[in-house]
């Protein structure tokens, strides 16, 4: 099928003018003023921008936590991240303690493969570390999954000691992979969390309390100190404390191969949440979790300094039911919140209509930096002539005012409810198919494809 999408205001990571996107065999073929080659499907972008599709590269979707698993599965959260102007996700494999990585990425593979109406990646997260282990890593990145996912956190669970990390630190900087790390300190956040409910402190704003600003700094110091004598790129995933960045931003001013992703949650909302009356807090559990309000600034300089490279979201949503299991113990809340569907809106209302960030920078952090970290740019990322017919097109005026009841996440409730917000996304191509048109879903489960991802060697 070809597709023309005429008069918008084509926007990338560099570029800024109007301009008409000729589609056929799913990739980008002309772009030009007045483009007259017939179509079959002509879409009018006129007074809207057309940006390339956002790239989610932290998500988590039927993702098991203590008995239960996470709302969305690969179709509806990958609808919603469709309606939401996303159009590539990087999800999470889990190797099991024992098994094998492939296992892992297979069990994966066969959630998303018939489900996904979106384009899917994964990282492999990995739980141990042996020689054998080390060999099905070069295997992994044969396949196309070039970066592996480590825990500083939740002893017993998925984190690691240090030897490991190093060891797995090594095998990837050798194999051009990339190390993905949940930087906080999790031995020292186990005796808070202790030391909390012995004091009879059950209530949610206690997640926050005994995961202070220092575990994350000191992790993410010591994540960097790692991959430096590793010699591997390493990215921290969902940084909150402004006591992280500033380990960010010392090493990348040192010149290491240090990434960062922030979050919409840790720009939009904060501390305060967790004083909501009754168990509403629960709700804004989330790991790590919100900082103060006055961060909020201290990450929007980051972003828009380039220390802090992408946006993603950590979705990972339990409904209300599932977050009651903790209603007596902070610590048996399942963590994790929506926001596949309403990052890029939040961005562009809370970023680029307050001029916290331009519109090319809103591009570069919602896709164009996460393509080229992960291993997907060209392909994906911007627009040009040959890239994958990954397109929305924006309508900087629309408003809409967030709810779960009219959000797709499959989720009872939203962190962000009755926020008035401009800015959404009206129609949206994968490889050139239309998914979302003109607001209302027309696509099928089983039509995103499997990304194999290069590797950074």
């Amino acid at each position: 099928m070809s597709v023309l999408i005429k008069g918008g205001t084509i926007v990338t990571a560099t570029d800024l003018y109007r301009g008409d996107i000729f589609v056929e065999h799913e990739v980008i073929t002309q772009i030009g003023l007045s483009i007259s080659s017939p179509a079959d499907v002509v879409i009018d972008a006129t007074g809207k921008y057309v940006i390339p599709g956002g790239i989610d590269v932290h998500t988590h979707f039927d993702m098991p936590y203590d008995g239960t698993v996470s709302a969305d599965d690969f179709e509806s959260g990958t609808i919603a991240a469709a309606h939401g102007g996303t159009t590539t996700i990087v999800d999470f494999a889990i190797q099991d303690r024992g098994k094998s990585l492939r296992e892992g990425w297979e069990t994966w593979m066969r959630k998303a493969e018939a489900k996904a109406v979106i384009d899917y990646g994964f990282h492999m997260i990995m739980r141990e570390y042996s020689p054998e282990l080390g060999g099905e890593m070069a295997d992994m990145v044969r396949e196309g999954v070039t970066s592996f996912k480590l825990f500083m956190a939740y002893p017993g669970v998925f984190m690691m000691d240090d030897a490991s990390i190093f060891q797995i630190m090594q095998r990837a900087g050798g194999l051009g992979a990339t190390v993905s790390v949940h930087a906080e300190n999790g031995g020292v956040i186990d005796v808070l969390v202790k030391q909390a409910l012995a004091r009879g402190h059950t209530a949610p704003r206690y997640h926050a309390l005994t995961r202070p600003p220092g575990t994350e700094a000191e992790a993410t110091h010591r994540a960097i100190a790692l991959a430096e004598m590793a010699g591997v790129p390493v990215y921290i995933v969902h940084l909150s404390a402004a006591e992280a960045l500033a380990q960010v931003t010392e090493a990348r001013d040192r010149g290491l191969s240090v990434f960062a992703e922030t979050c919409p949650q840790y720009l939009f909302l904060s501390h305060d949440n967790y004083e909501e009356p009754g168990f509403a807090g629960a709700k804004y559990v989330v790991t790590p979790p919100l900082r103060a309000r006055e961060t909020h600034d201290e990450l929007w300089r980051g972003l828009a300094g380039n220390d802090l490279q992408v946006v993603a979201t950590d979705h990972c949503p339990y409904c209300l039911q599932e977050k009651r299991l903790g209603e007596d113990d902070f610590s048996e809340i399942p963590t994790g919140a929506p926001g596949v569907e309403t990052r890029m809106t939040l961005l562009y209302d809370g970023g680029v209509r307050t001029g916290r960030i331009s519109l090319n920078r809103w591009v570069e952090i919602t896709s164009t930096a996460p393509a080229k970290i992960f291993g997907l740019f060209p392909r994906k990322g911007t627009i040009a002539p040959g890239t994958d017919a990954d397109l929305v097109v924006f309508d900087p005026e629309a408003t809409a005012t967030l709810s779960s009841d009219t959000l797709h996440m499959n989720v009872d409730y939203d962190p962000y409810e009755g926020r008035q917000v401009t800015g959404l996304s009206r129609t949206v191509l994968s490889r050139g198919r239309v998914l979302i048109d003109d607001g209302e879903f027309v696509g099928a489960a089983g039509g995103g494809r499997f990304l194999r991802r290069s590797t950074t060697a």
